[in-house]
Parts: C-alpha cells; structure tokens; sequence
C-alpha cells in the first residue's frame, strides 16, 4: 500500500513520526559530515528539498532530538558502516549542538522592516536558548548583552549576535555548534526588487563576517539559497567559503529526485504507466554531472493528485525574474524567443550572481534563471585561448515552459482588457481596431518596459515591442508560428507570424520609432516602415515557397512615446491603407 502524501511538510519528524511519503536523503548528513568543510553554501532552486534536508540535519544532531532513534532506525544512514565495521553515526545522533534558523520569510518592502523581520529571527534564536542565560556560563555583563537582544536591538548587537550565541553554546555543551541558515539569500532577492540593496548587503555582510570569519567558536555550517551571491556583495571576507552550485558534483544527487527514486515512487503508486509522461513534464534539472533529477515538489504533486500540471512554478512569485525579462532588453527578449521556440540559447555563466549588475548584464540575467532552475545545461565548452566557458541553455522542462508563457501572458492581460480585443482585431485585419486598442495597451503597459534606470526614448518602444512580440507568441502559439529579426530578403524583418492552418493569413510586421530629425510626423515614420518591408522584400522568402501575395499582410507600426500608428500595404495595389 502506498505512503500518505503529506503535503506542504517541511519538518523531517512530522514527516517521518507519520509515516509520511519520504525519499531517503540521510546520506547527505555522512557526506557532508566528512568532507570536514567549515562553511558549505549550497544552491539549489525553490522546492528543491533544501529546507526538509536542513531539518533533517537539525534532528539528527541536537540534544534536543537525543535518543530519537525512531526518526532514522530505518534510513540508510544508520545502515551505515565506517571502515572498522562500527556503526559511526549511529554514535552521532543527538550530541552536538545546533543554531538554526531561516530567512525564507523575510519579504519585506523596506529595509527598515526586513531588518526588524531578521532581528525578530534573532531574538527568536535567544529566546530558545534562554536557559543559556541563567546557567552559570555567562558573566553580568553577557547576561546584559542577552537581555539586550531584541527585535529593536542596535545593528552593533545584531551583526554579532550569532557569533555570542555560539560562544555560550560551546561553553554550556563543550562543543562548539553547528550552524544551519536555511535561503539566506531571500532578503537580498526582495532588497534587488523593492530597491534597498545598498542598505541589506552592508548589514548582512557584517552579520556573515563575524558569524562566519571571525568566530572560532562554531564547528561547521551549511547556507541554503536559490543564488550564489557574489564574494563582492556579502561574503567578500569569507574565504573560508565552499560554494556548490548547480555545475557542482558536490551533493548532486541530495536534492531533488534522482530518474530512480521517480520510478520507484511511481511504481508505489500504481502510476508506471505515466512515466514517460512525468519525465517530460518535471525532469530536466542538471547538477554536476547528474542530468536527470527531477523537481520534487512537482512529483510529490503529481503523486498525491495523479494529474499533470504546472505544480512547481506556482508555488511562489516568481516576480524578480518576470521583471528581468519584461525590463530586458532586445536581446534579452529575443533570446527568450528562441528559448520558448525550444531553441538553445548559447552564453557565458558567472555562478556568483552580482545583483547591480542584472539591470545592464545579460550574461548575469542567465546565470540567476540557470540558478534558479529555469534554465538546464545542454554542455559547455572552454575556449582554449581564453580560458572562458561558454553554455549551451535551453527550458528545463514542459512545466517550466508553461511557467514563462503564462507570465508573459499576464504582462498584457492583467494590466489592460483592451489586449485581447486588439489580438481578435488583428485576426480580423480589422484596422481601426488595431489602431484602438493598440494605443490603449501601449498606454496601459508600456511602463512596465521601462527599467526606471532612465534609458534612452529610442529604448522604451524597442523593449516594448520585443515584449509585445513575445506576447504575441504565447497568444498565438496554437495558430501560428512566431519569428522575429530573422534574414529574409535584402534585410531583418522585424516579425513574421506564419500561419499553422492554411486558411489564415501570413503576417509581416515592422516598428519604426519616430525620429524627429528625419520625419515630419508620425504618419511619415509609418511610411518608412511600409516602404522598408517592400524595399527589402521580407515577403520573398514566403513567396518563394509558393505563398500568394493575396495571403500577405504587411504591418507598419510607428511609435512616438505612447502612441502607436499602426497602418498596412494594399494586397493590390501600391498605395497603402493606414487611420
């Protein structure tokens, strides 16, 4: 009989105690334990078993878990041999002092609030420990400095807090602690998005310097998060820092589902028939050298409703990356075209994400979708002059490509209803509609291209557009084929809609931003746009496969500012139609 799903459980004994569906992860705690390193920061995306695995740490070394030997008689590691046949961590459990905490709530707006919210969590910490303060370890004036910690403590208690907490630990037990802090990058996430990053890194820098540098008093310690923020930001004095990331060996196989623990839960729940069905929709994700491990939280999903869906990528907001693309430039967008066309996207990674650098950096904006799990590694190769790696990207999964097309789809839809009604004008060739309601999206969403860093006027209608085009690929995708800047001709075109069904219409579109310069008027920009799809024969590619010029609509789409003049080439005759 199969296992209760017990969904939405992060705690390793609730789960366990009972009897919950759990894939056996205790292996971990044997190899981390022996690769002896002081600080382990390991990255893996949203879901991934993070928290659950750091609960399991937890529970297995505390005191406060001492003598629990039901919560892992049953697991491997405590089948597990050393070398001289004696059962090692059996003698582990429940003897060695643990600090634990977590940042995955804190998602504030403000730094003055996100930094109330860690100093709640650290306080938090004392208050759990109180025994500490009256045990006969601490002097008067450490009993002073315990009773000074608070949600409204100073930033000189704060920054130091872990560092105290650890030193009283190791006094009370003869031990020095482990430390466990569970998404640590959380806060930097929000701080990018609602614009106090300044504030949070120089806090959470001289938190993580005398929590993690210069404090001899901890044994080890694990960081889980999404990102590897960069050395520069938070962690520039650690060097005693071991970062495995997604490209890493290290612990690949410990979070998420390995192709063997999915087809053996499957089996379990009479679902075997499904699995070719499953691995299309959730496995994908690359760590190291494994290529097939599988998004937990969607199996688990899966498991307990037995119906496909897109489990994982509604989870959370995924808000900062819908910004970096929606903001993105032409490239940006462009490569999420090809991406979302099941294209692979080629580019340099840098593992250590600089967030400063996500409004201007392309390279940056890659590597934080890689981190994230949104994007899988297909191989990479090293340039032997230089020495730079270079990936081969594409969409991780079924599930996440559904993901980013229902974004995309809500930069329009939610912000203005006049999107679809534009959408059905255009199927129509109806172009007073087009005109209509094409101004008023333009209106209503046009800032939300806008990266507020002030970029040039010429810059607002590229990012637009381009995010337009690929609005146009997710509303269209079952009824026509969607390229832009493709070759064709004697230039560019700037999108091409070719038709699935026969009976539809092939489709060209140019932009032309307004330049005053060099036209009266945005009529005469309309112009210019027209004049370039016949002075640059776009539709010749179309024609040569034997497509009648009757069936090709030709579109020039003028911007000035906000507004748009949409105007289209007569199929017979040389004058054109435009409002």
């Amino acid at each position: 009989m199969a296992r209760t799903i017990g969904m939405g459980k992060q705690s390793y004994e609730k789960i366990v105690s009972n009897q919950n569906f759990y894939v056996d992860k205790t292996l971990f705690i044997k190899e981390w334990w022996e690769n002896d390193d002081e600080v382990t920061l390991i990255t893996r995306p949203r879901r991934f078993g993070k928290t659950l695995n750091m609960s399991m740490v937890e529970q297995f070394l505390s005191p406060d878990y001492a003598g629990r030997i039901d919560l892992f008689e049953k697991m491997n590691l405590w089948k597990e041999k050393s070398p001289d046949g004696n059962y090692k961590y059996r003698q582990l459990q429940g003897t060695w002092p643990v600090i634990s905490l977590s940042f995955a709530n804190v998602k504030e707006n403000t730094y003055r609030d996100v930094r109330i919210r860690i100093c709640q969590i650290l306080a938090d910490l004392y208050i759990r420990n109180r025994f500490l303060r009256d045990s006969g370890v601490l002097a008067d004036r450490e009993r002073e400095y315990f009773d000074r910690i608070s949600e409204s403590m100073e930033e000189t208690d704060a920054t130091i807090c872990l560092h105290k907490l650890c030193d009283f630990m190791q006094r009370y037990y003869g031990k020095r602690p482990v430390i466990l802090m569970d998404e640590y990058d959380t806060p930097m996430q929000e701080a990018y998005v609602n614009g106090y990053w300044k504030e949070i890194t120089a806090f959470i820098r001289n938190l993580f310097n005398s929590t993690f540098k210069t404090n001899p008093f901890f044994e080890k310690a694990i960081l889980t998060g999404i990102t590897n923020v960069s050395k520069e930001s938070i962690f520039s004095d650690l060097n005693n820092l071991t970062v495995v990331t997604a490209t890493s060996d290290k612990y690949a196989d410990f979070f998420g589902f390995t192709q063997e623990e999915v087809t053996a839960a499957l089996k379990e729940f009479g679902l075997s028939d499904m699995e070719e069905c499953v691995k299309d929709w959730y496995d994908g994700f690359c760590f190291g050298n494994r290529t097939d491990i599988y998004n937990p939280w969607s199996i688990i999903n899966f498991l307990d409703k037995k119906k496909l869906s897109t489990y994982w990528a509604n989870t959370s907001s995924n808000g900062l990356i819908g910004k970096l693309i929606q903001e993105g430039s032409k490239d940006v967008k462009l490569s999420m075209e090809k991406l979302l066309n099941d294209g692979i996207l080629r580019t340099k990674i840098d593992e250590q994400i600089v967030f400063n650098q996500l409004d201007h950096n392309e390279y940056a904006i890659w590597s934080l979708l890689l981190a994230s799990g949104y994007l899988k590694v297909e191989k990479y190769t090293i340039d032997e002059e230089s020495g730079e790696e270079e990936y081969d990207l594409k969409l991780t999964n079924k599930e996440v490509k559904l993901m980013f097309r229902k974004m995309i789809a809500g930069w329009f839809k939610n912000h203005t209803p006049e999107y679809n009604d534009f959408i059905k004008a255009l199927l129509e060739d109806d172009l007073d509609a087009m005109n209509e309601y094409m101004n008023k999206v333009a209106k209503d969403t046009f800032s939300n291209f806008d990266t507020g860093k002030k970029p040039s006027e010429s810059a607002r209608p590229e990012r637009f557009y381009h995010g337009f085009v690929l609005g146009l690929m997710v509303e269209l995708s079952g009824r026509y084929s969607i390229t832009s800047n493709r070759e064709s001709g004697f230039g560019r075109y700037d999108v091409m809609l070719e038709p699935l069904n026969e009976k539809d219409d092939y489709m060209i579109i140019e932009f032309k931003v307004h330049r005053p310069g060099k036209e009266k008027n945005l009529e005469e920009s309309l112009m210019e746009a027209l004049a370039q799809i016949e002075e640059r024969q776009y539709a010749s590619a179309i024609e040569a496969r034997g497509v009648s010029p009757e069936r090709i609509r030709k579109y020039g789409f003028a911007f000035k500012g906000k507004n748009v003049l949409i105007g289209e080439k007569a199929k017979d005759s040389a004058c054109n139609r435009r409002i």
